[in-house]
């Protein structure tokens, strides 16, 4: 009798346990499937935002030469990465010059004008990278600034303020806030999210006020640049002050090519930054 009630008892425990550690299997399992989509998600995600916001460096080491190239388009599709190559036409055209103390006065106000190839600027640091090759952001800030207050910020001041302000993406350029952040900073206002309404852009330059664009591939630049527009011709062209290319300064352009060519999903409410005392 108590042979049996045994061997009922120890089928029973054994039957417990199996039904436990299934369970927990399950559970386990279970646990699996819900977290593992999300965690997968997140890993994407950052890794998203690694490629577009992040130097290349750390990837030279491990991608082909053909998906490095994949990645760096990525990038400059993005219009986050805002350099220019010292082989780069641009580069080659514009550094050495020491432009001296140029206005436009053909718009509606006085456009002090500064570009980041100049002499005096060119090799000045931008966190660790250059002005030259890194620093649109800072010197289409600087025309800007100097050109709707009374106090004259070049772009070595201006980079400096960039870096202490979060502005400087290592590597890369700008951050796309640097723009509104900079132009608040400096005492000026800022209208943005007016990408959509071509009108509102014109409007303002007849009114005086200065444009921020960030520009992406095409006439002014293979990647991502930031140039003002100053201000309309009689015809409804637009004048403009590219901080890399003086030539390009000195003409107008269809206003449409710029609408066309600017960066579409800018972050910081651009790629139009409306800018005025």
């Amino acid at each position: 009798m108590a042979a049996p009630l045994a061997a009922a008892v120890k089928k029973l425990l054994v039957k417990l346990a199996v039904d436990v550690a299934t369970d927990e299997e399950k559970r386990r399992r279970m646990l699996i499937a819900i977290t593992a989509p999300v965690v997968g998600l997140l890993l994407l995600t950052a890794f998203i935002v690694y490629l577009l916001t992040s130097p290349l460096s750390f990837l030279y080491a491990w991608l082909l030469p053909d998906e490095l190239r994949a990645v760096t388009n990525f990038q400059q599709e993005f219009g986050y990465n805002q350099t220019i190559g010292i082989y780069e036409r641009d580069y080659i055209v514009g550094s050495g010059i020491n432009y001296g103390d140029i206005v436009f006065t053909d718009g509606v106000i006085d456009v002090i004008y500064f570009n980041q190839l100049d002499i005096r600027f060119a090799n000045q640091p931008f966190g660790t990278d250059r002005i030259g090759t890194h620093g649109c952001g800072p010197a289409a800030l600087s025309i800007v600034v100097s050109s709707l207050t009374d106090r004259i910020v070049d772009p070595i001041e201006m980079a400096e303020w960039a870096v202490a302000n979060g502005g400087w993406a290592r590597e890369q350029g700008s951050f796309h806030s640097l723009i509104p952040n900079g132009a608040r900073g400096f005492g000026l206002t800022v209208e943005y999210n007016v990408q959509n309404n071509p009108q509102r852009i014109l409007d303002a330059l007849h009114e005086g006020k200065l444009v921020i664009a960030l520009m992406a591939r095409g006439h002014f630049t293979r990647s991502g640049h930031f140039i003002v527009l100053r201000g309309v011709t009689a015809d409804g062209q637009i004048l403009v002050a590219d901080p890399a290319s003086l030539s390009r300064s000195e003409r107008p352009w269809d206003f449409q090519l710029i609408l066309d060519e600017a960066r579409r999903g800018a972050g910081a409410g651009g790629a139009f930054w409306i800018i005025g005392p």
